[in-house]
């Protein structure tokens, strides 16, 4: 169906005229949601196993945070960072007590790539060097710097020049990361899962080599866990599944539960040179944001979404390996299911069931971003369905 065979009222049509096409989007109107379900317009209801770009870690409408945010909200909408609040304060407690123990420091942001736009600022500004390496197939983000540390971003950069010199190791390479992370780089950014990628998992062996190599030459080490990061791979952070410390962690997405914002937390020896005035935002940490931040953060603890995720990592690697998809790759609920054709079309043959999956950057690869909450019932469902689409050599 084109936008030519809607109804005029309809929101793919208003927005077709007045917003800027940049988005392929999907042929369903959502009219509200409430857990891992999405009701739509025309009376469907979807199993959301994407959660919005995974942001949706508790789901939508918990009680919790729905609450948190009216209460923050009847209290205190808005004040700027030029006074202290105590939900900020506490949002940045909540958020270091469960990171890697060496990372002392926050700033918030508004978004990832706003974190990652950040985090490669600081670290020029703390090692005085302008060139910045990183790994191939990753994404950062579409500001300039986010972008140009992203692989493959020649294609829709869009500006003249980047802030830096750029250079790439490619993915689970660790000889090459060790020739190229030399004295006069600034910083080594990585994603521990690539998400864009289609959920990549990097070696255990390939990060402890950035590790070492970062730390011989004076390199800081920034872990992009915009999407891998707040419970998503099992860990609050996917680096501590692999025993890393990064000296930077950019967070955003999920840490919110849906509201906008992102973090960067570093060590003290990265933020020691900063002051007054060297960073800043207008609706970074504001109270909304931290009220939500604080609210997601103490929903995984009570309800140990950590054990359900694992728990449902498994269930899914067990089930789901039948009908189109081939192998599964990634950590937690960030996940590639490897299929024997292109991923769209499994993902329109899902919808046609109801099921809401993610394409990647890789043609054959779906992701799975579910929210945290996710029931052993819909991995049921999603097994179900993978069984009704007929192998490729049946087709």
């Amino acid at each position: 169906m084109t936008h030519d065979d809607l109804p005029a009222t309809d929101a793919r049509v208003r927005e077709s005229r007045v917003t800027l096409p940049v988005y392929g989007q999907l042929p369903f109107v959502p009219e509200r949601a409430s857990g891992c379900d999405i009701f739509s317009q025309d009376g469907r209801r979807i199993l959301d196993l994407y959660g919005g770009h995974a942001v949706a870690a508790l789901g939508y409408g918990h009680p919790k945070l729905v609450g948190a945010i009216q209460e923050q909200s009847n209290r205190l909408l808005f004040q700027s960072n030029a006074v202290a609040l105590d939900i900020r304060a506490e949002a940045a407690e909540k958020l270091l007590r469960v990171a890697p123990p060496k990372l002392k420091r926050v700033f918030f942001v508004n978004s990832g790539a706003e974190a990652n736009e950040n985090a490669l600022r600081m670290a020029c500004m703390a090692t005085g060097r302008s060139k910045v390496v990183a790994i191939t197939h990753g994404f950062h983000g579409r500001t300039a710097a986010a972008a140009a540390v992203t692989w493959n971003s020649d294609r829709w950069y869009g500006f003249p020049d980047r802030p830096f010199s750029v250079d790439f190791i490619t993915r689970d390479d660790c000889q090459a990361a060790t020739a190229k992370i030399t004295p006069d780089v600034a910083a080594v950014i990585v994603e521990p899962v690539q998400g864009v990628a289609g959920a990549y998992d990097l070696t255990s062996e390939f990060l402890d080599t950035l590790r070492k190599a970062t730390r011989k030459h004076g390199v800081v080490l920034i872990a992009d866990e915009v999407q891998s990061g707040i419970g998503r791979c099992g860990q609050y952070f996917a680096v501590q599944a692999h025993r890393i410390e990064p000296d930077i962690i950019t967070s955003a997405k999920a840490l919110g539960g849906g509201m906008p914002c992102g973090a960067v937390l570093s060590t003290d020896a990265v933020a020691a040179g900063l002051g007054a005035g060297d960073l800043g935002t207008t609706f970074g940490g504001g109270p909304l944001a931290a009220a939500a931040i604080v609210a997601t953060l103490d929903a995984i603890e009570e309800e140990r979404l950590l054990q359900n995720v694992r728990d449902r990592e498994v269930q899914i690697r067990e089930q789901c390996v039948v009908g189109p998809v081939k192998k599964i790759q990634g950590m937690g609920l960030l996940l590639g299911l490897v299929c024997d054709r292109p991923a769209v079309e499994i993902r329109d043959a899902l919808l046609d069931h109801d099921i809401l999956v993610g394409t990647s950057a890789d043609p054959n690869v779906l992701r799975i971003l579910a929210p945290l909450v996710l029931e052993a019932a819909h991995v049921d469902r999603l097994a179900e369905a993978l069984l009704s689409v007929a192998p490729a050599c049946n087709r």
